[in-house]
């Protein structure tokens, strides 16, 4: 088999030249929180295109937003992002890519369901307030670097994953309160709210759907400096040469773990 990790060869462009076609599945992740009060209608025809197009994967539709993980040949997934996007309520979606050798879903599921992430606390609603502070993935490698946010203040890495999650890597120093549930989180932040006392919190997970809910609970609970990592881990690898993030990527699919050779291509290739 083919070496597909980018890092080993000299540039970019010259792994593409070489791996053009070594992992055909485009594997895409999107999430947005907007107020979906036909979910339900909504569910129907997502997955009637979807079929049609021999995708597989997960899409979760509730009222305040749309979540979704799917995989297939380049060319269908992106003509269902097209498809989404002609409803205006999605137009703006930004699908996080990687890359497989073969579809990492058996099948196709598309569900209604109360929150498409579970937190348990009804006041926090993302699709009806205004969104808490997302620092770009650049920022936050550099901020990192520096040790320190633009104001000189500490800057606290905090892991709102589950801990078999973190277990396959993270940030480095960043706080893992070892939660099992993202439902967990409430109640470990208010335990430890004092400890982020002059601190600047930059919370993540793996896409950012759960940072960007936690973030608007901490600022809900009392912490006004708090930032969510935009794009979550998935596109600070995508983005960034990776500095500071040590080991893999969990992802909830048959590859378990992703690592920055399933960079798209077409970054890659501008690189």
């Amino acid at each position: 088999m083919k070496d597909v990790n980018p890092s080993a060869h000299t540039n970019a462009a010259e792994f593409v030249a070489q791996n053009g076609d070594e992992l055909p599945i485009l594997n895409i992740s999107c999430y947005k929180f907007v107020t979906l009060a036909d979910a339900s209608a909504l569910r129907d025809r997502l997955f009637e295109r979807a079929q049609a197009g021999d995708l597989k994967g997960t899409i979760l539709i509730a009222e305040e937003g749309i979540n979704f993980f799917l995989a297939g040949t380049a060319q269908r997934v992106r003509d269902y992002i097209d498809f989404m996007r002609e409803d205006a309520r999605l137009a703006d979606l930004t699908p996080k890519e990687s890359w497989s050798a073969d579809i990492p879903f058996k099948r196709l599921k598309v569900k209604v369901k109360n929150e498409i992430i579970r937190m348990n606390y009804p006041t926090i609603r993302p699709d009806t307030a205004e969104r808490a502070p997302a620092l770009p993935p650049e920022v936050l490698e550099r901020w990192l670097h520096e040790g320190v946010d633009d104001e000189g203040r500490p800057v606290v890495m905090l892991d709102t994953r589950n801990g078999f999650e973190v277990d396959f890597g993270g940030f480095r120093n960043a706080i893992d309160w070892r939660i099992t549930k993202f439902t967990e989180f409430p109640d470990a932040f208010r335990a430890h709210l004092d400890e982020f006392k002059d601190k600047t919190i930059v919370s993540y997970c793996t896409g950012g759907i759960r940072c960007e809910k936690a973030a608007l609970f901490m600022r809900e609970a009392g912490h006004e400096r708090v930032w969510q990592l935009d794009g979550g881990i998935l596109k600070y690898l995508e983005l960034t040469p990776g500095a500071h993030y040590d080991g893999k990527c969990f992802v909830f699919d048959e590859r378990e773990a992703v690592d920055a050779s399933t960079l798209p291509r077409h970054l890659l290739a501008e690189s």
